[in-house]
């Protein structure tokens, strides 16, 4: 093995070494400083804990629809516009042209048509429900 090469494999091991320590350090000091038996104190032990608070109401709710559409427009827009910081930085460095300004134009245009069609299903009207206090 030439020297470089010993070089590059110690690198790799030192990365992996810490990526361990730090990866398994978090769950040994949450077991070391965590409490013992409070939960079996207070009769508490097959509970579920949700934050640290007392859970109010029955776990299984219904949440409207309009709030995965609101969660999954999100994830799109998000996306999306992570994909325009790269076609932006590059942009300049290939020269502006028509047709790279034409992509990114049709580009933009067809996320306003997804925001138009959103719109036009009402999406973006929340409907609040009154609802008795059982659920």
């Amino acid at each position: 093995m030439t020297d470089t090469t010993f070089t590059g494999l110690l690198y790799v091991l030192a990365f992996l070494a810490g990526a361990l320590v730090l990866s398994i350090s978090p769950l040994i000091i949450a077991f070391l400083l965590a409490p013992r038996r409070v939960r079996m104190l207070f009769q508490k032990a097959h509970r579920s804990i949700e934050c640290g608070m007392e859970p109010i109401g029955p776990a299984w709710i219904r949440f409207g629809v309009v709030y995965y559409l609101y969660a999954l427009i999100f994830v799109a827009f998000s996306v999306d516009v992570l994909f325009l910081f790269p076609v932006a930085a590059v942009y300049k460095s290939t020269g502006p042209s028509w047709l790279v300004l034409g992509e990114v134009v049709l580009f933009v245009a067809i996320l306003a048509l997804v925001v138009v069609y959103a719109w036009k299903k009402g999406v973006f009207t929340w409907k609040s429900k009154l609802m008795s206090p059982r659920g």
